[in-house]
């Protein structure tokens, strides 16, 4: 049977998938990697382990399966940054991590620049992105007379992994990845030359941006026992994004996990963004560029992790749907899970939790269900926020993520969004996005079609709940209120 291997480069270790045509997992491999904190702040990794873990969770994978893959797809945490020399293939020093703060002071600096960047970038100044953290490598780690050496080349990890099972024949990386960048012209689609001369980055060091199904040359037989074509390359979210077959304006996903990450494809069309709302590059269903929104809201299953390690109130996370079920309403108590500030689309960082509404006859009951209708209305604003920015449609929210498992919280999801909620048999949407993009390219599925033909998923459609779940949003909106009031008064 034909298939394709996935690689999943993550923050805390990477995860190899071999899926069948069938939309199987015939084979699955996992490492972890080591995590540096050189100082408060800091975040970096080994690009050189990251590499070996990665062969190791590939040839398991591979060897579980018993299959020959097709095609080899990569998706790979977004913005974390490698900087190395074409020469020798060694890294220039550790890969600085997206969730890096170093540059803070730098991106501080920039804040007459807020505007044009956004206008070019669809981005925010932030230390998140890897522009900052590359000008950082390349005046830190080499000197300013070195920035422009020929023998230099950069990316994030996607690139690092093509370049080392190609052996360095092949330096590249897809549109999804260069927009998380801060250096990419998401309008025009190409580098941009005003930015690389703003965060002095020469423009030769960069990868060469390729659509994110097609041709990024073939990895070397030597590494996986195969030689197998590189022909997908998305960053985590957005292989997310298509794994769940959202490849047309107006479809959507949520990843709920500690926070929740949402993204909206709006089609050809550059959407405004604005609000904590993120404008990016997504895939349409032949891997070409498609715009997004994406939006962050900080705190989701974390809150709930709170209740059970913070306060004790609950033994496991699983106990979460049986007692929000034991009550019939929340009774009017609302939990804002501001634990470390506000994200979309009200963006206030200096709020704080707030939990509204008790009286003598709350019970933990009542707080556990707060907590997990706090994520359903936090995503329904946020879908809200960018249905109105874009214009497109809100016809359906695919769902994976360790929360999604929570039948009662689908299910209210769906009724305050008046819309189906729809949870895949496989929640590793990131790797199946990946492993889409490379085998429709491959063969191994003639379109995006096929390929989502090949998945299952249970649907919730709003029920019963749905009049009393909209009910419950004003609400929610005035206990937000009270939590921003609360961080705006500082008398």
């Amino acid at each position: 049977m034909k298939c394709v291997l996935a690689i999943d480069e993550g923050t805390t270790g990477t995860t190899c998938l071999v899926i069948t045509a069938d939309g199987r997992v015939a084979g699955r491999g996992y490492r972890e990697i080591t995590q540096y904190f050189p100082e408060p702040g800091q975040v970096e990794h080994d690009a050189e382990e990251i590499f070996s873990r990665t062969l190791d969770a590939a040839r398991e994978a591979i060897a579980q399966s018993g299959l020959v893959p097709s095609a080899l797809g990569i998706t790979n945490q977004r913005e974390t940054v490698v900087l190395w020399n074409r020469a020798t293939g060694v890294p220039v020093g550790r890969a600085i991590v997206w969730q890096d703060r170093r540059t803070m002071a730098r991106c501080a600096a920039l804040a007459a620049q807020k505007q044009a960047i956004h206008d070019a970038t669809g981005l925010v100044i932030d230390p998140y992105f890897s522009a900052t953290k590359l000008e950082w490598m390349l005046e830190h780690r080499l000197g300013a007379a070195n920035r422009s050496h020929e023998q230099l080349a950069a990316g994030t990890i996607d690139s690092w992994l093509i370049w080392k099972l190609t052996n360095g024949a092949v330096h590249a990386t897809d549109p999804t990845n260069a927009s998380r960048t801060m250096l990419y012209d998401i309008n025009s689609h190409k580098w941009s030359a005003p930015l690389c001369t703003l965060f002095s980055v020469p423009e030769s060091i960069l990868p060469e941006v390729r659509r994110s199904s097609g041709d990024f040359g073939v990895a070397a037989a030597e590494h996986l026992g195969h030689a197998i074509p590189i022909l997908g390359v998305a960053g985590d979210q957005q292989a997310a994004l298509f794994g769940q077959g959202c490849w047309t304006a107006g479809t959507s996903k949520n990843t709920y996990g500690t926070g929740a990450f949402l993204l909206l494809n709006t089609g050809a069309a550059r959407p405004k963004g604005g609000g904590g709302m993120l404008t990016t590059i997504a895939c349409d269903a032949t891997g070409a560029p498609a715009y997004a929104l994406e939006a962050s809201i900080f705190i989701a299953g974390a809150a709930v992790q709170w209740l059970r390690d913070g306060l004790g109130i609950i033994g496991r996370a699983g106990e979460s749907e049986s007692m929000a079920r034991a009550i019939e309403s929340n009774d009017g108590v609302y939990f804002v899970p501001a634990l470390t500030g506000l994200g979309a689309p009200d963006w206030e960082p200096h709020a704080r939790g707030t939990i509204v509404g008790l009286t003598r006859g709350t019970t933990r009951e009542h707080l556990v269900r707060a907590a997990l209708e706090a994520m359903c209305f936090g995503t329904a604003d946020v879908l809200h926020a960018m249905r109105e920015a874009s214009g497109a449609p809100l016809d359906v929210l695919r769902v994976d993520g360790g929360p999604t498992e929570n039948g009662w919280l689908m299910q209210f999801q769906a009724d305050v969004l008046g819309v189906p909620v729809e949870r895949p048999d496989v929640i590793e949407t990131t790797a199946m996005g990946a492993g889409a993009l490379a085998g429709i390219a491959a063969g191994v599925w003639p379109n995006a079609e096929s390929f989502i033909e090949s998945r299952k998923y249970t649907r919730f459609t709003p029920g019963d709940g749905s009049r009393a779940a909209q009910g419950a949003i004003a609400g929610w909106h005035r206990a937000v209120r009270a939590a921003v009031s609360w961080a705006r008064d500082t008398q």
